[in-house]
C-alpha cells in the first residue's frame, strides 16, 4: 500500500529531478525531509515494486544507439518463465503483460541498432518464442502530468 508520504515523494519527482551536484538533498530540501530519508524510501519503493525504475531517460540515437518495443504470444503456462528470460537482458528496459494475441511487450535498449536486433535474436532463441519489432520511426513529445497519486495503487506488471 501506498503510503501518503510515498505519494507525495512520487508527485515530487513526478516530471522533473534537480539537476544539481547533490540533486538528493535538492529534493529532500523541497519536502522537508533529510537526504538519506529520501534515498531510503526511493529505494524501498523499488524493492516492494511499487517503483520499477528510477533513473534518466536518455534520446538514445542521438548517441547511435536505438530503442526498440517489441511484442511476443507467449503461452499463458509458460508466462512467468519467459517474462524471467526476457527481464534477464540487460538491454531490457522494461516488460508489460497486456491482454492481446501479443500479450507480453518490452522495449530493448541498445548501443546500436546492430546490437538491438541482436539482442531481439537472443530473446527469441532463449525462448523459443517469435520477437516482434516495432523500432520507433519517429519521437512525439507528450508530457503527461498525473495528479497527485492516491494512497493505494492497484494493476498489473511485470517490471524488468
Amino acid at each position: 500500500m501506498l503510503s501518503p508520504e510515498d505519494a507525495r515523494l512520487i508527485d515530487h519527482l513526478h516530471g522533473g529531478f534537480p539537476l544539481v551536484d547533490h540533486p538528493f538533498a535538492a529534493v529532500a530540501a523541497d519536502i522537508g525531509w533529510t537526504e538519506e530519508q529520501v534515498i531510503e524510501r526511493l529505494h524501498r519503493l523499488l524493492a516492494q515494486g511499487v517503483l520499477t525504475r528510477f533513473g534518466p531517460l536518455f534520446q538514445i540515437e542521438r548517441a547511435g544507439g536505438q530503442f526498440v518495443l517489441a511484442a511476443m504470444a507467449v503461452p499463458e503456462d509458460r508466462f512467468d518463465a519467459v517474462c524471467a528470460a526476457v527481464n534477464a537482458f540487460t538491454e531490457v528496459a522494461h516488460n508489460y503483460r497486456r491482454e492481446h494475441a501479443l500479450n507480453m511487450w518490452f522495449v530493448v535498449a541498445a548501443e546500436s541498432p546492430a546490437l538491438a536486433r541482436e539482442t531481439l535474436a537472443r530473446i527469441e532463441a532463449a525462448t523459443g518464442l517469435p520477437v516482434y519489432a516495432f523500432p520507433k520511426e519517429e519521437e512525439y513529445f507528450v508530457e503527461l502530468r498525473l495528479p497527485p497519486l492516491p494512497a493505494q495503487s492497484t494493476g498489473e506488471h511485470h517490471g524488468a
